[in-house]
């Protein structure tokens, strides 16, 4: 169920950034589904709640697949935008993911080097273990933090930002994400999410220099519930 701006999760905001908790469904920008987007809904709540006229500046800093929930950072001031992007090019944003599996990997914590290709047919990502035309290196670091009677629940830090890095990897070492039927999964979920959370996000604030630490609530679901 896709966000509406009565229900969006805000879980910070000042005059230059806005961080919400995206929800499984939600679009964080428009494309050729012709869906609304995360970014018009912010906009929306944003006009509503300053009674601003005309239209919102809204800048979207980075994105996280459709079926994917979690912690999603938009930029306010075109100066806030300009500042994040050069943030993150220059790896000074740190993310961590959360994600269900049902096989456990075989080591408890380990670093993943892979060459991701991306197949735009079928918008996928395959994981080579050597360097092929196309392919771009992506490095993860995961550790098993905690084990439920049939998941297992994974802490996973990126350290390139390739397209369906977590995906594609985990699915690569016999450890595809819960629901995530396009890499593994042998079903999926009811509502068509899978289960990777971007649980939290931390950065020096591009305009003030304050130290901001978010973390995202995870979804209202069983098994989410039992990580919590």
């Amino acid at each position: 169920m896709a966000s509406t701006k009565n229900d969006l999760e805000v879980l910070f905001e000042d005059n230059h950034l806005i961080i919400v908790n995206k929800k499984s469904g939600d679009i964080v920008q428009g494309d050729k589904t012709g869906d609304k987007p995360l970014s018009d809904v912010v906009k929306e709540y944003i006009k509503d709640k300053y009674n601003k006229p005309g239209n919102v500046f809204l800048g979207v800093v980075h994105r996280l697949d459709r079926p994917t929930t979690g912690v999603i950072v938009f930029a306010r001031t075109s100066k806030a935008l300009e500042r994040f992007n050069k943030m993150l090019r220059d790896k000074k944003v740190h993310k961590t993911y959360w994600a269900v599996v049902k096989n456990k990997p075989e080591k408890d914590s380990d670093t993943l080097i892979g060459f991701l290709r991306k197949n735009p047919k079928n918008n996928k990502s395959t994981s080579y273990s050597s360097e092929i035309t196309n392919s771009k290196k992506a490095i993860l670091h995961y550790k098993t933090i905690k084990s439920l009677d049939n998941y297992h629940l994974l802490e996973v830090d990126l350290e390139t930002g390739r397209h369906h890095q977590i995906r594609c990897q985990l699915s690569a070492i016999g450890s595809p994400i819960k629901g995530d039927l396009k890499y593994g999964f042998d079903r999926s979920n009811k509502d068509a999410s899978i289960h990777l959370h971007a649980r939290k996000i931390e950065f020096i604030h591009p305009v003030t220099n304050e130290k901001i630490m978010i973390t995202a609530p995870t979804p209202n679901e069983v098994i989410w519930n039992a990580c919590e």
